[in-house]
């Protein structure tokens, strides 16, 4: 499609760019679409999405590259794209106006705002006629059009009353104490009672990925003892490792399962959910004892580090959905399907595998008329996804082969398919990198470090995250100006950061300092904590806002307080403050966590499921926090730290510190200056409110003093 020349051309952004050759004349959110609205005294037309969005994708192809109804948004409508990964403020808001008045919300989303922002109707995705039970978009810009010239004073309203009503969701009023623990408790039982115990994962499908929930619950068997909460984390996780959600050749994850037994994924991959995921894993292999989880967690990182990285060190966004069918890949305009580069005809398995194809076929559930379900696209016919559908042992026994034949007949057979793959047409990759989402990526490569303690592992994932902090502090800091960038794409650094930049930041690079000790992270973090004080705590009420509300074209100010894909900021800033209190000994800190855990109140117990991730910083605050300091280097410290990687210790911040690093740390936490080795070994020193038990320098010591219930 020729160029049109609308105002998309020029942006950073990859979903932006992807509509650039829309006949829609589109603005970008900014000052000169606001304008053109008001002085054509027209309705905004708000479309939002993001670039690896499937039914985003949809929408564009069937309206937005339709001249009919480009025409139609031309005349009467000035029409604004914003990418939700780049402005999540805008999004925000417009969310919560869709989920108020429409009972639910997802993306492409659609709003329609006056010409000063507010909005008075909205929805998610509509067809280009109407169909099931959803009206034709052309049919709702009509209507939308004689209402504004027909009943504009009804509209003008209507648009006040909602947002004064949708500001006022978002108010909450706080408690006077910090809930108890049988706020814990009851968060636990509702879990449970959600807790599908044949399948894993809560509720019934679609089923998608919340780590924070996962991590919530292994905080509680960490402090209660209780083992149920961790039963439930390992069922859910095992399920979707072992289903159709993990991508068995290349590693990673894609978003969610549309069925309820994790077996038919949406199949997009995004960079936080690899991060989550293998945060989630790692804890589960450290209370679980049990391989299968750290080498989940080693696949999608070899996953990221392969797919998802860019040259310097930064971590990419997502992949999309949606991919050209290798058969259609010499077709001059061939149409893009969802999933494409994830499925086999079992005929095509049989000819590229030989004799491997049979262990391959019965261990992947592979079927001659597919495994995938029927669409009404048809894309799926015929196609089989990857699930484990036989165990090695059952392979084994009807193949009359041993475990280790048929382990190195599905290892080829990997390896086959993965170089297959690699001359499939792949799926878009979104290469912009965000500040927030790569703190949680810095975070499971960092956490890696510390776990996985074999020295080849502990090297390559430190690198990774430490390249990662480097790239971020070049790239996206400013720090004569204390400005920290949310998104960064071909050499350009853009967008102020938000509540959730900074906490997922501060979030990987603690998570980096426990892993290397290397004080200037520390303190970074510590800077990056201030400013993010300076700009979004709420002194009166608790809690962080997203964004500073300095932008008027963001009409609310709101604060997130649900944890979903991602953790709210305030949610993952208690967790943050915890341990920076147990760090510095800074009172305030102490103040900001109970003030916003005191923000919910007594109504914490009753959303318990809605805040995972809070539920995790109220368990950590009743726990209390230990610090392990490791002093000394070499043989000694990798035993101490090795025996540190096995043992659960959620409640715990761990301080390496080397020769090269003391005078660094006693900088900034004088109470290491002390600490020194036994007799030139190195030494474990286990303290709580900064009062330490006697120095160990055997790992069987550090056992005993570290076990659960000490």
């Amino acid at each position: 499609m020729p160029s049109t020349g609308n105002r998309l051309s020029g942006e950073q952004s990859p979903y932006l760019l992807q509509h650039a050759d829309n006949p829609v004349h589109w603005y970008p959110w900014g000052p000169d679409a606001f304008e053109e609205a008001r002085r054509q005294d027209k309705p905004i037309f708000l479309s939002i999405g993001y670039s690896t969005c499937h039914w985003c994708h949809v929408m564009a192809h069937e309206s937005f590259e339709s001249q009919a109804i480009a025409d139609i948004l031309n005349r009467d409508f000035v029409s604004i794209k914003v990418d939700r990964e780049e402005r999540p403020d805008v999004d925000r808001v417009y969310m919560t106006f869709v989920q108020a008045t429409t009972g639910s919300g997802g993306w492409p989303m659609s709003v329609w705002l006056t010409p000063d922002l507010k909005p008075f109707y909205g929805g998610t995705y509509f067809p280009p006629e109407g169909r099931w039970g959803r009206p034709g978009f052309p049919e709702i810009l009509r209507e939308v059009v004689r209402v504004w010239k027909e009943e504009r004073a009804k509209v003008q309203a209507s648009a006040e009353t909602l947002t004064g009503q949708i500001q006022g969701l978002k108010t909450v009023a706080g408690g006077t104490e910090v809930p108890g623990l049988e706020t814990l408790t009851e968060g636990v039982a509702q879990f449970a009672q959600a807790f599908d115990k044949n399948r894993g994962g809560f509720g019934d499908a679609p089923k998608f990925p919340r780590p924070s929930e996962l991590l919530f619950l292994l905080r509680e068997t960490a402090r209660s003892g209780d083992f149920t909460p961790a039963f439930m984390v390992a069922r859910t996780l095992q399920a979707m490792a072992l289903g159709g959600m993990r991508d068995h050749i290349g590693g990673g994850f894609h978003r969610y399962s549309v069925d309820g037994n994790w077996r038919v994924p949406h199949f997009e991959k995004m960079l936080y959910d690899q991060a989550q995921i293998t945060l989630a894993t790692l804890e589960a292999y450290q209370v679980a004892g049990d391989g299968f989880f750290a080498d989940v967690a080693e696949d999608t990182l070899e996953y990221v580090r392969r797919e998802m990285t860019n040259a310097e060190g930064g971590f990419f966004s997502a992949e999309d959905a949606d991919s050209v069918p290798p058969e259609d890949a010499e077709k001059p305009h061939p149409h893009k399907t969802e999933g494409a580069f994830y499925l086999w005809t079992q005929a095509e398995l049989e000819s590229q595998l030989g004799e491997d194809a049979q262990m391959f076929n019965a261990r992947f559930g592979i079927r001659p008329d597919g495994n995938a379900p029927e669409d009404p696209q048809g894309e799926f016919t015929g196609k089989n996804l990857l699930y484990i559908a036989g165990t090695i042992e059952e392979i084994a026994a009807r193949a009359g082969k041993s475990h280790e034949e048929v382990e190195a007949a599905l290892h080829r057979a990997r390896m086959a398919l993965f170089k297959i793959r690699l001359g499939r047409p792949r799926p878009y990759l979104d290469d912009k990198v965000l500040t927030g989402w790569n703190g949680l990526m810095l975070a499971a490569f960092a956490r890696a470090a510390r776990v996985l303690s074999a020295a080849e592992s502990r090297a390559r994932y430190l690198d990774a995250a430490e390249r990662n902090a480097r790239f971020l502090e070049k790239a996206m800091w400013n720090p004569a100006a204390r400005v920290l960038r949310r998104r960064y794409r071909e050499g350009d650094a853009a967008i102020d950061g938000y509540a959730e930049d900074y906490a997922y930041l501060i979030f990987g690079l603690l998570e980096l300092f426990q892993a290397g000790g290397d004080p200037h992270w520390l303190e970074w973090a510590l800077g990056l904590q201030q400013r993010q004080d300076e700009l979004f705590w709420d002194s009166e009420n608790g809690g962080w806002f997203n964004t500073t509300g300095e932008d008027p074209s963001v009409i609310l100010r709101l604060k997130e307080d649900y944890d979903g894909a991602e953790p709210a900021p305030s949610s993952m800033s208690v967790l943050n403050l915890l341990f920076l209190s147990h760090l510095t000994g800074d009172r305030r800190f102490a103040e900001q966590i109970e003030k916003t855990l005191m923000m919910f109140g007594p109504n914490l117990a009753k959303i318990a499921r809605a805040v995972p991730m809070l539920m995790a910083g109220l368990s950590t605050y009743h726990a209390g926090i230990r610090q392990i300091v490791i002093v000394g280097e070499g043989p000694g410290a990798t035993a101490l730290r090795a025996e540190l990687a096995r043992s659960y210790q959620p409640f715990a911040v761990t301080i390496p510190m080397e020769a090269g690093t003391r005078a660094g740390l006693a900088r900034i936490l004088p109470f290491v200056e002390s600490m020194g080795t036994l007799e030139g070994r190195a030494t474990a020193y286990v303290c709580q409110n900064f009062t330490c038990n006697a120095p160990v320098t055997e790992p069987a010591e550090l056992r005993a003093i570290i076990a659960p219930g000490r």
